[in-house]
């Protein structure tokens, strides 16, 4: 047979069948079974250690209902997924040829089948010619191999519409992989529109937003000596550690104010924010934008 899944394609394919919608591993072969139309059904052997791995590495999640566990994709796991989404589409057309090579070995298959049925008819229609008689034994040849025909051109049938239907489920995956891209792409400019528009009416959004990077809670006027002296010395230790400097700082600054966005977004929406909670974290961000300003454009 030939081979379905390239190194590492099959952990992508998991992670997209739970985008989907969560599902136990039972069911995720059931599916990968049913793409495959029947000709190629993973081993629980195959999709349990890589689900397992999958959890390790915090792309996905288990609950337990009724004894089994059920599996569903985190935020990391979609990130994953949205980062490798070309691959994906290359993915859904592997998996389309891989049905179409397994689908030519079964017609085949079949071919020769039904040439050793042919085969297999003319050596007993001799060799019973001289029992029965030559006219049956002709008969009841011919009447196999009609019934030969008529199984190769029933798998024949079967295969071509595998073909097709995998054919179908690629160019799918490509106009999905291409909307998944255009949403994308459209939120990331709704955010960045969002940003010049507060930036435009306070003057210092964006000075607000990285102030938090510097950390601290009290207020400190941009004219202060604390701007001169090393504002940033309170810093969170390690914070962004994980982002390596591309040597152009305004890029630099750029991906600190993402991640600090990020963070703080995240931190609400798991926590959940009150109106007093937003009026403090105001005031901590306009101590931290007048720091962060100091620092970037220190008095000579």
């Amino acid at each position: 047979m030939p081979p379905v899944f390239a190194h590492g394609r099959l952990r992508l394919y998991l992670l997209k069948l739970l985008d989907e919608a969560p599902r136990h591993g039972y069911e995720v072969i059931r599916l990968l079974e049913e793409r495959f139309q029947g000709l190629y059904a993973p081993s629980a052997g195959t999709v349990y250690p890589r689900l397992s791995k999958l959890e390790a590495e915090g792309l996905v999640t288990y609950a337990t209902e009724g004894g089994r566990k059920v599996y569903s994709i985190t935020e990391a796991g979609r990130a994953e997924l949205a980062d490798r989404s070309a691959e994906l589409a290359d993915l859904e057309l592997e998996i389309r040829d891989s049905v179409t090579e397994l689908a030519a070995e079964i017609r085949s298959d079949v071919r020769g089948a039904a040439g050793d049925l042919r085969r297999e008819m003319r050596a007993a229609a001799t060799a019973s010619a001289t029992q029965v008689g030559e006219e049956d034994s002709w008969k009841a040849a011919k009447e196999e191999l009609r019934k030969a025909r008529q199984e190769w051109k029933e798998q024949a049938r079967r295969a071509k519409d595998e073909s097709r239907r995998a054919r179908e489920e690629a160019q799918a995956a490509r106009r999905q992989a291409k909307e998944a891209q255009d949403r994308a792409r459209e939120e990331v400019q709704r955010i960045a529109g969002q940003l010049q528009e507060q930036f435009a009416r306070s003057g210092g959004v964006l000075g607000s937003l990285a102030g938090a990077w510097l950390g601290g809670t009290a207020a400190a006027p941009a004219d202060t000596a604390d701007a001169d002296t090393g504002a940033g010395a309170d810093r969170a230790p390690g914070w962004a550690a994980d982002l390596t400097p591309t040597g152009d700082p305004a890029r630099d600054l750029d991906r600190l104010l993402d991640r600090f966005r990020d963070e703080v977004r995240d931190a609400a929406r798991d926590r959940g924010v009150s109106a007093a909670q937003v009026a403090e974290a105001r005031d901590h961000l306009a101590a931290a934008a007048a720091r962060l300003a100091a620092t970037i454009a220190p008095r000579p």
